[in-house]
């Protein structure tokens, strides 16, 4: 789904909790109204109750006030107005208790459907997608972006009811005290706006390079923790360290600078609200006492005028705010207007069972990046083994990746048939759920052994499991360790050697028997007696998969159907090993240099 703009987005994410946001801003009105009843209480008991003041009332509370006794009585029981103050003080309380609960609620919901909503959309991205995007930055998208927008509706939006509840009914309780008192308090008001859409610019472009800057500083801790055995092994414990403290700083440095636009922001709205308070004291106490406004309308007003200031200043905040909210927006807007993998409206999901065939197909990373691929062209028969050579770069893995459409053949760079059937027209997840792709360097999970063997399927006998890890050569070292299968090999498989989590990776996928096995490089790690019982095992499991091994090493291919050498992204030679070696070319010379004994 690609969204318009920012509130096209927003209000999909309150899909489904809009309620809960009504509501707390339903009692938010209302404790700005309650809050508002009290100062009026006091102002008519000081100047009529307790003075002799006479204060103009409504016709319904002069006669509810005459059904009770009249002034008389509220004279000898002074203390029933302190109950009427504490029910509307209980009134506020309870609305605002109700505001917070509801207000909690409807944020929670919200953060939690947007976690939902990227969350779902990123595990659909494209591949090339996530090669472009640094995981850290992803992360601090998904993490700190979302609890801004939260923030934003949670505080400042549900707020701006409220806010603008009691300035108008402040300003209007205002002025039916004093006209000219009331000017002087509004006049405020455009002043406070005015500078607060002058800082908001500048406040939202500070955010936004925050925001990079924490991304970048979240990406650089994610690539060492993650590599942490790399760093300790290479000894660049102190580089890293630099180099983290270095962009840390860049990252304080910028924050500093944001903390000193809100501070000049937020001293501004002191200032002016000090200074509003201050003439409104001082006017108001000298109209006091030349007789134009009575002790209890002054004592009102101040309350009122007090009333105003935070509301005034909240609403320059929800503008300041505005901007944060909206750098947010924008950075969770990339990746949910990121296209998705798309399949057609009615996939082909013909058996994969049958011949595999590259016909013409060329390939490029987008962009000014050389083609990897360059007219390649050949058919693997179905059930057969089908070995691939080349040096680093020449394009073994990205033929798999193509055959896996974890990337897209433009229309005009060939295409790649299963049985005759484009895999274009295919189903993605049906596509990959009969192929089973071994890579170089595997991602286990944290969790078991078993459990990470087991993770494709919904439910797995410990017998099959047991039965995919001697196939793979991992039975006998797993018996090894001190809980077996239910050894925990932490994040990453992080306890276990290069080998083991490749070794796991090729039981995970033979547990699932698809149609095609991909081997790609996936035995460089094992010694070679253990790379020779493994493909022996498979030889003797995959009879009727096609399988496809990518390798550097000869003696892992050498028994396979057909032989494909690639050089530069083009074919170099095709063909069983006997014919590769009989030709003197590409593979022969390879041979010779992984077998210097027999050259």
């Amino acid at each position: 789904m690609k969204f318009k703009n920012r509130r096209a987005m927003l209000w999909h994410f309150l899909k489904g909790n809009k309620r809960f946001f009504v509501l707390s801003i339903l009692f938010s009105g209302l404790v700005s109204l309650l809050d508002l009843i009290n100062p009026k209480i006091i102002g008519f008991t000081v100047d009529s109750v307790i003075g002799t003041e006479e204060t103009a009332l409504s016709p319904y509370l002069e006669s509810l006030i005459l059904q009770i006794g009249g002034l008389p009585y509220l004279k000898q029981h002074i203390f029933s107005i302190a109950l009427v103050v504490l029910f509307v003080a209980f009134l506020a309380a309870l609305c605002r208790f109700l505001f917070r609960l509801f207000n909690s609620m409807a944020a929670e919901k919200l953060i939690k459907r947007m976690r939902d909503l990227l969350y779902e959309h990123i595990i659909y991205l494209p591949f090339s997608w996530h090669n472009q995007n640094q995981t850290g930055d992803i992360i601090q998208r998904c993490t700190s972006d979302v609890e801004v927008i939260k923030n934003f509706f949670a505080e400042h939006l549900t707020n701006l009811l409220r806010v603008v509840l009691l300035i108008v009914l402040a300003v209007y309780f205002m002025s039916g005290i004093h006209v000219g008192l009331t000017v002087l308090s509004a006049a405020f008001i455009p002043v406070i706006v005015g500078y607060s859409f002058l800082f908001h610019h500048r406040i939202g472009e500070s955010f936004r390079k925050v925001d990079i800057m924490e991304g970048q500083l979240s990406a650089v801790a994610q690539e060492n923790l993650t590599g942490v055995r790399v760093v300790r092994a290479f000894g660049r414990e102190a580089y890293e360290k630099d180099r983290f403290e270095e962009m840390n700083q860049k990252y304080m440095n910028t924050w500093i600078h944001l903390m000193k636009l809100l501070s000049a922001f937020w001293a501004s709205g002191d200032l002016i609200g000090g200074l509003q308070v201050m003439l409104v004291v001082a006017v108001g106490a000298v109209l006091t006492i030349r007789g134009a406004i009575t002790t209890g309308e002054y004592i009102a007003f101040v309350s009122y005028n007090a009333m105003l200031t935070w509301p005034v200043r909240m609403l320059g905040r929800v503008i300041s705010e505005m901007s944060k909210a909206g750098i947010s927006i924008d950075r969770i807007a990339y990746i949910l207007n990121s296209p998705v993998e798309e399949d057609p409206e009615e996939p082909v999901n013909a058996p994969l069972d049958q011949d595999i065939c590259f016909d013409h197909v060329s390939f490029s990373y987008g962009g000014e990046s050389p083609e990897v691929l360059k007219d390649i062209s050949f058919t693997i028969k179905a059930g057969s083994t089908v070995g691939i050579l080349g040096g680093t770069g020449s394009g073994k893995s990205t033929l798999m990746y193509l055959l896996d459409r974890l990337y897209n053949i433009e229309p005009d760079e060939g295409k790649i048939t299963i049985g005759g059937v484009d895999i274009a027209q295919m189903d993605r997840r049906y596509l990959r759920e009969h192929i089973g792709m071994v890579l170089q360097e595997p991602y286990l999970f944290s969790g078991t052994v078993a459990d990470n063997i087991a993770i494709t399927q919904e439910s797995t006998e410990m017998a099959e499991v047991r039965a995919a890890a001697k196939i793979a050569a991992l039975d006998e070292a797993i018996g090894k360790f001190g809980k077996g299968y239910e050894t925990y090999v932490g994040e990453r498989g992080v306890t276990l050697s290069g080998g083991q989590k490749q070794r796991v990776a090729i039981a995970q996928m033979l547990i699932r028997k698809p149609e095609i096995m991909i081997f790609d490089d996936s035995l460089s790690a094992v010694d070679a007696e253990t790379d020779a019982k493994i493909r022996k095992a498979l030889g003797e499991r995959t009879d009727q998969a096609t399988v496809i091994l990518i390798a550097h090493r000869i003696t892992t291919l050498m028994k396979a159907d057909n032989i494909i050498v690639l050089d530069h992204g083009r074919i170099a030679e095709s063909g069983t090993h006997e014919e590769l070696l009989s030709r003197n070319g590409f593979y022969r010379r390879i041979y010779d240099l992984q077998s210097p004994e027999e050259a």
